[in-house]
């Protein structure tokens, strides 16, 4: 008796709200071939089917191309690796989403209360002058003064904006490197790619030196207080943005 465990592609497509069509694609693509297929034609699918699906169907929410989760999953020969790489992936997820909770629980009581709103407490808290020692001795008093009088120019709106964008890239790094591209790779540089232009804007010129940006590499994993903002997106982030920023300096220079 063939083992009950197995679906069709439509009820697999419907399991998982996509199309048969989609499914097919996959199994061209490599991605999501069937575990058997009938003598009229029919494609079956296994449980080892549902948890590569569902592997698929993370890295495409993530915004990978099909191209390179094909070869992602080449890579991966143990299904309970996978598995807790899929896990970690969702708990950065939901620690993403209950700091955003804490984010507009803090803005609630703050509106009802009738407080004034600060970004630094909507958004995890930024303190531009914490690291004022550390910049005047890597960077210089101007360095710093150049910076300082950006940043009190701003208003809160663009404050926000520069911190969020800062907060949307750590999390790209960490969900790169959850799902296994190298620092290297085109993916992974086109955040390098951002990460460098913000750091730009933070420091006044559209060409930040790539010496100093990899010296920021450097801090981010020396410092533990650094170390902290990025590996809370998965451990060895912090690393893994280190190596980004020496590639892309190594590439560009």
């Amino acid at each position: 008796m063939r083992d009950s465990r197995e679906w069709s592609i439509q009820d697999l497509a419907k399991a998982a709200g996509t199309t048969s069509r989609t499914l097919r694609h996959y199994g061209q693509m490599g991605l999501l071939p069937p575990s058997r297929v009938g003598a009229n034609g029919y494609r079956y699918y296994d449980e080892g089917s549902l948890v590569r699906l569902q592997r698929v169907l993370l890295l495409r929410e993530l915004g990978l191309g099909l191209p390179v989760i094909a070869e992602i999953l080449a890579g991966e020969q143990d299904s309970a690796a996978a598995l807790r790489t899929h896990l970690e992936l969702l708990e950065q997820e939901l620690d993403r989403i209950r700091r955003q909770i804490d984010s507009v629980r803090t803005t609630l009581h703050k509106t009802e209360r009738g407080e004034k709103l600060m970004a630094a407490e909507v958004f995890d808290g930024f303190d531009h002058t914490v690291y004022k020692d550390e910049v005047i001795e890597r960077w210089g008093r101007d360095a710093y003064d150049k910076s300082d009088r950006w940043w009190r120019s701003m208003s809160e709106a663009d404050r926000t904006a520069h911190m969020r964008a800062a907060v949307d890239i750590a999390a790209d790094y960490g969900r790169a490197r959850a799902a296994g591209l190298a620092a290297d790779s085109p993916e992974v540089q086109a955040i390098t790619r951002r990460h460098y232009e913000w750091v730009g804007v933070g420091w006044q010129t559209k060409t930040p030196p790539l010496q100093a940006f990899t010296g920021l590499g450097e801090m981010y994993v020396a410092d533990p207080r650094f170390a902290a903002n990025y590996d809370k997106h998965g451990p060895g982030t912090a690393e893994f943005v280190r190596d980004a920023m020496r590639a892309y300096a190594d590439a560009h220079r």
